[in-house]
C-alpha cells in the first residue's frame, strides 16, 4: 500500500481506527517556522508552589526536600470516599474511589525529564515504581502520568507528575486489557511483544533502541509525534523492573525526549503516562506488557500545534504526517 494516498490503520490497543491522509503535507515542515518558546526558569521560583519551602496552594509547607519528592495532591480528582450513587434506570452512576498525589521530579525548577542527567532520571523511575508496587496493594489500577507545558494544561512549571489510584479500571486501560486479553487467547503471545519485534524487524517507525527498551512511532499513531515506551523483556508492571532495566529506561528517555526538545527548539510539551496490568487482576498478567504513550501536540513548530477538532471529534482521528515521517525526523535528532 502506498503511503502518498489516504488509509486508515487500526490501532491494537483499543481497536479504533485511524485516518492517515499524507497528501495533505507532503513536507513535515511546511509553512511558517515560529521563534522557539524555550523560558530560561530559575533553580529556585519564590512564586512557584512546588519548590522547596514554599507554600503550597492547598496552604501546606514544602520541606526542603533534595530529589524526588511525594505528597498528596492538595486538591485529589479522587477520594477514599464517594457519594451513595443511584445504580438503577436510564442513567447509570458508578460510585468512585480513590487517591491522587504529585511527584516532584526534583527540587530544581528548571530540570524537566529531559535536562535530567540519567541519574536524576534513574531516581524519578525509582519513584514511580514504588509508587506503583503501594499504591497497586490496595487499588484496582494505578495511573501514572505527566502533563508537561501550559499547552497540556500543566498547573505549574515546576516539572512533575501524577498518580492517581483508584477502586476502578478506567475505560481506556479496560479497553487495552480486552484488546490484548482477546490477542494472548488465540495467540499465546502478548500483542505488544509481537508488535515489538514486528516494529523491530520493519524498522522504519523505530526512534531509540538498547538491550531493554523500544521506543517508536506506533503505526496507529494519532498525534504527529507519539510515541510508544516498549519493554524487550516480559515485564506487565513498572515494579517488575530490575536495576539493569531502570537504568536502561533512563538513558532511552533522555535520548528521546532531547529530541523532542531539539525539534523545534522548545521545552517540548506532551501528556505521557504509564500502562500497565491493572493491579485488580492480580497474577492474571500473562497478556500484558507494561507501556509507556507519550502523545506531544505539536506539529509544525513550537506554536502550531495539532487540534483534535472537527472530523476527529465528531467522526474519526484523522492525521497527515505519516509515523513513518515522523520516526524519520526524530530518528536523525538522536542519530
Amino acid at each position: 500500500m502506498t503511503k502518498d494516498l489516504p488509509h486508515r490503520r487500526q490501532n491494537l490497543l483499543t481497536g479504533e481506527w485511524v485516518l492517515v491522509s499524507p497528501q495533505r503535507m507532503k513536507r513535515p515542515w511546511q509553512g511558517e517556522v515560529k521563534p522557539s518558546a524555550t523560558q530560561q526558569r530559575p533553580p529556585h521560583d519564590a512564586s512557584c508552589y512546588l519548590c522547596p519551602g514554599n507554600e503550597r496552594s492547598g496552604g501546606a509547607t514544602n520541606p526542603d526536600y533534595d530529589g524526588t519528592f511525594v505528597f498528596p495532591n492538595d486538591f485529589p480528582a479522587l477520594l477514599d470516599r464517594s457519594e451513595e450513587v443511584d445504580d438503577g434506570g436510564l442513567f447509570v452512576e458508578r460510585a468512585a474511589t480513590g487517591e491522587a498525589r504529585v511527584i516532584c521530579y526534583s527540587p530544581d525548577h528548571s530540570q524537566t525529564l529531559s535536562r535530567m542527567d540519567d541519574a536524576g532520571r534513574r531516581k524519578v523511575i525509582d519513584s514511580w515504581c514504588e509508587l506503583s508496587q503501594e499504591l497497586g496493594s490496595r487499588w484496582a489500577h494505578v495511573e501514572l502520568f505527566e502533563n508537561k507545558g501550559a499547552m497540556m494544561g500543566a498547573s505549574s512549571p515546576h516539572p512533575h507528575g501524577q498518580v492517581w489510584a483508584g477502586d476502578f479500571v478506567p475505560t481506556l486501560v479496560q479497553r487495552e486489557d480486552d484488546r490484548q486479553r482477546d490477542y494472548y487467547s488465540t495467540q499465546r503471545r502478548p500483542l505488544l511483544a509481537d508488535v515489538a519485534a514486528a516494529e523491530m524487524e520493519a524498522g522504519h517507525r523505530i526512534v531509540a533502541r538498547n538491550g531493554y527498551w523500544l521506543v517508536v512511532v506506533p503505526h496507529w499513531a494519532a498525534w504527529p509525534f507519539e510515541t510508544l515506551v516498549l519493554p524487550l523483556e516480559p515485564v506487565a508492571r513498572l515494579e517488575e523492573l530490575g536495576e539493569a532495566a531502570r537504568g536502561a529506561l533512563a538513558q532511552v528517555l533522555g535520548q528521546v525526549l532531547r529530541a523532542y526538545d531539539a525539534l523545534f527548539q522548545t521545552d517540548f510539551p506532551y501528556s505521557m503516562g504509564w500502562h500497565g496490568a491493572p493491579h485488580g487482576s492480580g497474577e492474571d498478567t500473562a497478556h500484558w506488557l507494561l507501556h509507556a504513550h507519550f502523545y506531544p501536540p505539536l506539529l509544525r513548530s513550537a506554536e502550531i500545534r495539532k487540534h483534535m477538532v472537527g472530523f476527529e471529534l465528531l467522526a474519526e482521528t484523522q492525521r497527515d504526517l505519516t509515523p513513518e515521517a515522523a520516526a524519520q525526523r526524530l530518528r536523525e535528532l538522536i542519530e
